[in-house]
């Protein structure tokens, strides 16, 4: 245990000088920063490899282990509610927070555009509903759709629960080595996150350069300390709340996973890491950590919640639309309903924002106002929605150990 906590700590060491290095690199020499994308591209990319195979046994496994349809349905509930909770009180930090500051004043949006927003499909229900549902699994596979590969993972664990234990066993067996491959294979790929991480952020810093940022350094301000106040304030109380695990110390524990969830903005990279750090130092069980994360990965979204809160506000002032106390409260509903169903379409985090400016009568063009820093916050955003998932799964295994 102890050589493996020493082995994270030299990581996280050099993960740390990684960034460092890497905005310095990226602020002094830009040109080679910019044509040495392709190092942080190629290591995103062997993480996201073995994300699919990882999920898809580890819930597999982890259903199997849970032993019953009765458990497997109160553990679930309590995993979504326990999400919704904490993506909840980061959507009521951010309104406090913009209501507290108050920053944005009015501008026209002549002259203004952003056509992505037109490529959006109208968001329904029904579209929503039928995104969760594969009909092609092995294509879902293929084009990582990880809600449908989520949904097509747990009915396949919960029919194997109905075969004869002759029949289940070689099923276990098999999807377990494949979860334990995929962790190895993670292992080998954490060793090159330094490289990765230098990449990765000289790039970002090359490509947004200073002069963005200091122009709208109120709002992205705003943003990260929204974001850093539910990390450090917010979720510590919450596992302190309901477990009797000292948060501060966990979180030191496993601060590898959201150091590269900020490098990589991808939770879905992250995954393997989030994995392998909370079982070997964070003291979780991996059957809970193998259904948990991986449904986290997906669905947990305090860090976009909190920026689409952050960001419909500001935008609002640039508007000069005054929101009351009411709307703002259906904003809070929305965005809190919004990031577990709209979780299974792509570019989540757009769809959320075109639709809650649509519902609220806002234009879609002030987004071209914020997207210029988007990178940058998509980084700080993804390392809470990933912290939120080591919360969620610590207080999950803590109850589970107690029952």
């Amino acid at each position: 245990m102890i050589q493996k906590v020493k082995k994270y700590a030299t990581t996280n060491t050099l993960v740390v000088l990684g960034i460092i290095l890497g905005v310095l690199f990226g602020s002094l020499l830009p040109e080679l920063a910019l044509a040495q994308k392709v190092i942080g591209t190629a290591f995103v990319y062997l993480l996201k490899m073995i994300v699919v195979p990882l999920v898809f046994a580890s819930i597999f496994v982890a259903i199997l282990g849970l032993g019953s349809i009765e458990h497997l349905k109160r553990m679930g509930l309590r995993t979504i509610g326990l999400y919704m909770f904490t993506t909840a009180l980061a959507v009521v930090t951010a309104i406090l927070a913009m209501n507290i500051f108050h920053i944005g004043e009015k501008v026209s949006h002549a002259g203004l555009a952003y056509e992505k927003a037109q490529t959006i499909a109208p968001f329904s229900l029904e579209n929503m509903i039928l995104s969760f549902i594969p009909t092609n699994i092995f294509h879902a596979l293929s084009s990582g759709s990880m809600m449908q590969i989520i949904v097509f993972a747990v009915l396949f664990g919960v029919a194997t629960l109905y075969l004869k234990k002759e029949q289940q066993e070689p099923l276990i067996n098999l999807f377990n080595s494949v979860s334990e491959a995929m962790l190895v294979i993670a292992e080998w790929i954490i060793k090159l996150t330094p490289i990765g991480v230098f990449s990765l952020i000289s790039y970002v810093i090359a490509e947004q350069g200073i002069e963005v940022v200091l122009g709208l350094y109120k709002y992205m301000l705003l943003v990260v300390g929204v974001i850093v106040f539910h990390g450090v304030i917010t979720l510590p109380a919450t596992l302190r709340l309901f477990t009797k695990v000292n948060p501060y110390r966990y979180l030191s524990d496993v601060r590898e996973a959201p150091i590269m969830a900020f490098s990589t903005a991808s939770s879905a990279a992250t995954l393997p890491v989030s994995m392998r750090v909370v079982e070997e130092i964070g003291g979780v069980d991996k059957k809970n950590a193998s259904f948990v994360l991986p449904l986290g990965a997906t669905v947990s979204m305090d860090g976009t919640a909190a920026y689409l809160t952050v960001a419909v506000l500001y935008i609002a002032n640039l508007a000069g639309v005054t929101l009351g106390f009411g709307d703002q409260l259906l904003l809070g509903i929305t965005v809190v309903a919004l990031s577990i169903g709209v979780a299974a379409l792509p570019s989540a985090s757009l769809v959320m924002m075109v639709i809650i400016l649509n519902q609220i009568g806002l234009p879609t063009e002030y987004i071209a106002l914020i997207v210029a820093v988007d990178r940058i916050l998509d980084m700080c955003r993804t390392s809470l929605n990933v912290t939120s998932d080591l919360i969620v799964t610590k207080i999950i295994d803590e109850y589970e150990k107690r029952v």
